[in-house]
């Protein structure tokens, strides 16, 4: 059941508190004392407290709850605390709200106003609860992930890279040729490393070419290998990257790109595990275990016949598709930051720069726009300006928005009834946002 916590030195209060909350099947507890408080909180799964500010007689300034309120973030940090006052504006409580207290509530106060703002801060509570439980399970899976499998150092936190990362090393103990699809810059060569890592194959080469950069007219010799003499400019024998990756792997990177010339003999090898170097008769054997990505739609180019449908099936046992980074919003901080090292950290409008970017450039592009904050950076903290990002159309949820007029939040706290908590939630703030909002336009609360 839904739990709050009332600490105040008066009895009625809590009684009242305790017949208003019982109406929404919400469980209440009381503590007339700081210290009795804070000894339930040890002991009882509270969600929400309702803290007085003063509690010895003949008491105003309000410094018992500003003690109390920091007893509180020491011992669970994300607890909403809504403070109770009979001074409405209460300077030490307005200045907790701004330091992270959920709101302040004037005695007396009104049963509809401080129901609204209880019922919004308890459901804000349960959510953080539920996507605290799902990041604890997402580590745990990654850490069975890490202790059975060599992750080569990838860093995810999204599920959606979690899944990536799971199958990957599932198929990699199975010798079947697997298909990396995605963008460009998404890491589809960090996918087939730890394919390699974790196959049977891990202990022999690991060879990678990239068939985009590849000449068409040398695509054989780059493959299989070349005798001296076999083409022009061929000085002395040349080995092919399927001879160096025997009893490995090779990883045909952009494999969309390669000519249909390219296409017909990679399929014949494939198939017979045989080839012959450009220029000689002898046949040679290769065992390798292919891996080939692409950020082309290899059906699409099918039905363009720019790419052989035999030889996509026989590449295409198992596709792994890496999602943009775009759709992995929360790869984003932890990637950043290993770009960063353990010398810089990020600001606060850093992050929501990196959270608002589209990141067309993916990966790719975070590591760029770091490398070159690393430059710019003066100090320890790197700022928005050293990313040098173009300005995001919006703001991640809980940053301060321009846009936020007077009028707007006038009107929010109309509607709300001066309730700040619903005011921050119908304006998209967090409260303390809000808080300096107003404090900046000079709007009363």
């Amino acid at each position: 059941m839904r739990t709050v916590l009332v600490i105040d030195d008066n009895p009625s209060v809590a009684a009242a508190l305790e017949l208003l909350f019982r109406l929404r099947e919400i469980r209440t507890l009381a503590a007339r004392t700081p210290a009795e408080g804070v000894a339930l909180l040890t002991t009882e799964p509270i969600d929400l407290v309702i803290a007085d500010m003063n509690f010895s007689a003949d008491t105003t300034s309000g410094e018992e709850g500003v003690s109390l309120f920091n007893q509180l973030r020491e011992l669970r940090p994300d607890l909403p605390v809504i403070l109770l006052t009979a001074w409405t504006h209460l300077p030490s409580a307005v200045q907790l709200v701004k330091a992270g207290a959920a709101d302040y509530v004037g005695k007396p106060w009104d049963n509809d106003k401080l129901l609204a703002t209880v019922e919004n801060l308890l459901e804000l509570a349960e959510a953080t609860r539920i996507r605290d439980r799902l990041q604890r399970g997402r580590r745990r899976r990654r850490e069975r992930l890490a202790a059975e499998y060599d992750l080569c150092g990838v860093v995810f936190e999204s599920e959606s890279m979690e899944r990536v990362v799971e199958l990957a090393c599932r198929v990699a103990r199975a010798d079947v040729p697997v298909l990396i699809t995605g963008p460009n810059g998404v890491g589809k060569e960090r996918i087939a490393e730890i394919v390699h890592a974790n196959s049977s194959v891990r202990r022999g080469p690991y060879v990678a070419v990239n068939c985009g950069a590849m000449p068409a007219d040398l695509v054989e010799a780059e493959l299989f290998g070349a005798q001296a003499g076999a083409y022009t400019g061929a000085h002395r024998a040349r080995v092919g990257r399927f001879e160096l990756a025997n009893g490995g792997t090779l990883f045909l990177d952009e494999i969309g790109n390669l000519p249909v010339a390219g296409q017909v003999k990679l399929l014949r090898v494939l198939e017979t595990g045989q080839f012959q170097q450009l220029g000689s008769s002898h046949t040679r054997n290769s065992k390798v275990r292919i891996l080939s990505a692409t950020n082309t739609d290899l059906p699409l180019a099918i039905r363009q016949g720019r790419f052989r449908e035999d030889l996509y099936y026989r590449l295409n046992a198992v596709e792994i598709a890496v999602p943009p980074l775009a759709e992995r919003g929360d790869d984003i901080l932890a990637l950043a930051q290993r770009f960063l090292g353990e010398d810089l950290e990020l600001s606060e409008d850093a992050a929501a720069s990196l959270l608002t970017h589209d990141w067309p450039g993916n990966v790719r592009e975070l590591r760029n726009s770091i490398d070159r904050a690393r430059l710019l950076v003066n100090g320890r903290v790197v700022t928005g300006s050293d990313l040098s990002l173009p300005p995001p159309a919006h703001r991640a949820a809980g940053m301060e928005s321009d846009a936020v007029t007077r009028e707007m939040i006038e009107a929010s706290l109309s509607k709300a009834r001066g309730n700040i908590s619903r005011a921050a939630q119908d304006l998209g703030l967090s409260r303390q946002a809000l808080y300096r909002r107003m404090e900046r336009l000079g709007i009363k609360s």
